[in-house]
């Protein structure tokens, strides 16, 4: 069982089967902005890592999971048990996500998908986490889109090398994108990750915000990654 501890001092625990906590997950909750007191869905939502995050950051949210693995489920309920935290978590298949929540029901949206398509990589709990075997990005912002009340946003993870199809997915699903930022783990490096913030029947209009670079070219932490991760200490990825 790996432990890991996150913001404000809430404790993420979890088996080894199930995908690690990385900096696209801690990305993803710093980019979100839910209001206070929203209704919040975190859609895949794993050992429930930017659920806690963003409880720690704001206890007014209503969290709820949406996970199809039974495991990490049961993990993520445990993890909003010991930490004292209000983090419903339900287990089904987002495809079918109309039998599983009501529409427009959520304010917000939050998905650190898998970002490989499926088939790809090797077999395992873990690496299925990381394939779109059991739900493709297309499905996934059109569950998205079902969850949220029109005006409702949703923040999203991804690879760079698939922004266009994030974008265009977005868009056809009546989502918006109106947030952009890349992610670098140092000023000279490629771009790692992507972070997209879309709304539902948003008029057009993308505010592309300054990079998020994690370490400098000497490759000490940044002000930026020392602010994500709260100050607490732990190390950027």
């Amino acid at each position: 069982m790996a432990e890991e501890t996150l913001w404000n001092g809430v404790v993420l625990s979890q088996p080894a089967s199930i995908f690690p906590l990385g900096t696209d997950a801690v990305a993803c909750a710093g980019f979100a902005r839910p209001p206070r007191g929203a209704r919040v869905a975190d859609l895949g939502c794993g050992g429930g890592a930017i659920a806690l995050m963003l409880l720690a950051s704001d206890p007014s949210l209503e969290v709820t999971g949406v996970e199809l693995d039974q495991l990490a489920a049961e993990a993520a309920r445990e993890n909003a048990r010991r930490n004292g935290l209000a983090f419903r978590v339900v287990e089904g298949d987002l495809r079918q996500v109309s039998s599983l929540l009501p529409a427009g029901g959520m304010d917000w949206a939050v998905a650190n998908p898998p970002y490989f398509p499926a088939g790809s990589g090797p077999a395992g709990r873990r690496a299925q986490a990381r394939r779109e075997d059991t739900l493709s990005l297309e499905e996934l912002c059109r569950a998205a889109a079902w969850l949220l009340k029109w005006g409702g946003g949703f923040t999203l993870v991804h690879r760079p090398e698939r922004l266009a199809e994030v974008m265009w997915h977005l868009k056809t699903c009546g989502l918006e994108p109106k947030r952009l930022q890349l992610l670098r783990h140092q000023p000279q490096k490629p771009v790692s990750l992507l972070l997209v913030e879309a709304k539902k029947g948003a008029a057009p209009g993308l505010l592309l915000e300054p990079d998020l670079i994690l370490r400098d070219e000497a490759g000490r932490e940044t002000a930026q990654c020392r602010a994500l991760y709260h100050r607490d200490g732990k190390e950027c990825d």
